[in-house]
């Protein structure tokens, strides 16, 4: 195995963004079977020191998270120290990026320029084969896992106080436009009016300022929904075993929400928009619903408003749905991805 591997990111902890949370749990993996794993936080420091850390470094391997925010330093330094590249698709590379006039040419050279090219789903490979053909044979698919330890208590109570009856969809996203978070605001406050112990909690940091504010202005006065910002990621579990429901909205995912990922975990009813990242989790009606419309949000969750066996039933489902993608199966995709791009040690 290879004696040091450089992961860059965009976000690495104490940031709970999807990307964090990612590779903190395969470096951590990776770290426990005998590889020696070194983060660079591209967020937090700037390219050229990134680049000479990494040239001190020595790395056998380079290891990029997203190829539009990772991939092009990672590219330089894969070619500059003659070392095979892997890129994981994280979801707005491909769903977004891929496809923007400004953004493509960078994506899709990052993309040639890899060894091998990691998406969490079929359905990323699929979408990056349809536009780059010739990279069909660089494709692996690595389906996320979801460690997420009960290792500190979330204090609802303090943040919100609510009513002992309340039924409570929770909202764990970054806030930006790909996730929708004012999507559910009309259909739920129309619901409201005839369920009152319906309250909606939003988790999770401004990642884009014009949305968050937008999100402040429609939250302003209503006694039902709050922001509560972000949360260290160990007290999520114990945030989303006091939902009810666990909502997601996003219109693109990267095949596998880590936010959806660990709801089902918790053994949550999962609410999600009829994506194809979502459906790589969710079957409607079996492990968790899917809306496809405003209107059909509205009539799931007050379907999952009003039953609780319902939500019960859906989230025994999602937990034994997402029992198959464990860290060991995760662990040894990315193994045997680098095994099959270094030279195996003599003896």
């Amino acid at each position: 195995m290879p004696p040091r591997v450089a992961f860059l990111t965009p976000f690495a902890f104490p940031s709970v963004r999807g990307n964090a949370v990612t590779v903190g749990r395969i470096a951590h993996g990776l770290r426990e079977r005998g590889v020696e794993v070194t983060v660079w936080d591209l967020s937090a420091t700037t390219a050229p020191h990134v680049e000479a850390a990494v040239d001190a470094y020595r790395p056998a391997l380079i290891h990029a998270f997203h190829a539009y925010r990772a991939g092009p330093i990672g590219l330089r330094l894969a070619r500059r120290m003659e070392l095979p590249l892997v890129v994981t698709l994280t979801g707005t590379d491909v769903n977004l990026d891929l496809f923007d006039a400004e953004h493509a040419p960078l994506v899709r050279r990052v993309l040639e320029g890899a060894s091998a090219l990691v998406a969490f789903h079929e359905s990323i490979v699929a979408r990056v084969a349809g536009a780059l053909p010739d990279l069909r044979r660089r494709l692996i698919v690595v389906p996320q896992s979801v460690v997420l330890p009960m290792a500190e208590p979330f204090d609802l109570a303090a943040r919100w106080v609510l009513p002992p009856e309340r039924v409570l969809f929770a909202f764990p996203a970054g806030i930006r436009p790909v996730k929708r978070p004012r999507l559910p605001l009309a259909p739920l406050g129309r619901l409201v009016a005839s369920r009152p112990e319906i309250r909606l909690l939003y988790v999770g940091p401004v990642l884009d300022r014009a949305e968050g504010e937008a999100l402040a202005r429609a939250l302003k006065g209503l006694q039902w929904a709050r922001h509560v910002g972000e949360v260290p990621h160990d007290q999520m579990a114990s945030l989303l075993e006091q939902a009810d429901v666990v909502l997601n909205c996003s219109r693109s995912e990267g095949g596998m929400a880590n936010s959806v990922l660990e709801a089902l975990a918790q053994g949550r009813a999962v609410l999600a928009a009829d994506i194809e990242g979502n459906r790589s989790l969710i079957e409607d009606g079996v492990t968790g619903s899917l809306f496809r419309s405003e209107r059909e949000l509205e009539l799931k969750a007050e379907a999952l408003a009003a039953d609780p066996a319902l939500r019960a039933r859906l989230g025994e489902a999602g937990r034994g749905r997402v029992a198959a993608y464990s860290a060991e199966r995760e662990i040894e995709g990315y193994l045997g991805i680098y095994r099959g791009l270094l030279p195996v040690p003599a003896g």
